[in-house]
């Protein structure tokens, strides 16, 4: 039996990290077979393509580059990461994944969700997430939170109007996407837990 795969999204400074982290240990607690990963990343050569598409020096990038870089390395954590958890019948939980491309490069870029969808046919065709949780807060409310952007992140230094666009377009994609789940993070970041562990009890993942 194929596993569930459930995805992650938000914007910069949402609490994924934190959040997953607190989901794994309640994973490990209950004994769930499950593996955690992430985008852009995840295997050897996608970590390596990572690298360049966050490198803060990178400034030059055009954004077409960009989303084709985002598409080769999901497509190789795909092939070498999370397709042989699926069949192996594993929960695969993802840190991002092809709406993280919709929202960035096809709304706030511009780049338009056709040409998006066109160049991730395959994690669209054959791996589309069976859940995909919305960690919802405004990208100001976030960027407050963690102090700022960080530096070395060519995504995080984009600034406050063009990560806006990218929270506008999640919620487009929420509008057209049942699978996406909003859950509100404007609690402390326990409550945002049990608002996760509900919404994935209530979904029968867990």
């Amino acid at each position: 039996m194929r596993g569930k795969f459930i995805t992650f999204e938000g914007c910069e400074g949402s609490g994924k990290s934190t959040q997953l982290r607190l989901l794994s240990e309640y994973l490990d607690k209950l004994g769930v077979d499950y593996i955690l990963t992430r985008e852009p990343g995840g295997s050897e050569i996608a970590e390596q393509i990572r690298n360049i598409i966050l490198n803060g020096k990178n400034t030059a990038m055009c954004d077409e580059c960009e989303a084709l870089l985002y598409a080769a390395a999901r497509v190789q954590h795909l092939k070498e990461k999370i397709a042989p958890a699926l069949d192996k019948g594993k929960l695969v939980i993802c840190d991002r994944y092809v709406d993280s491309s919709l929202a960035y490069q096809g709304y706030a870029r511009g780049l338009g969700r056709e040409y998006i969808e066109n160049i991730n046919s395959l994690a669209l065709e054959r791996f589309a997430p069976d859940l995909t949780v919305f960690l919802d807060i405004s990208p100001a409310e976030a960027f407050k939170r963690k102090h700022g952007a960080d530096p070395d992140d060519r995504m995080e230094q984009l600034g406050l109007e063009f990560h806006t666009r990218v929270y506008n377009g999640y919620k487009a994609l929420m509008e057209i996407a049942p699978r996406i789940c909003a859950v509100d993070c404007l609690g402390s970041k326990y409550e945002t837990q049990d608002n996760i562990r509900a919404l994935l009890k209530a979904k029968g993942v867990i």
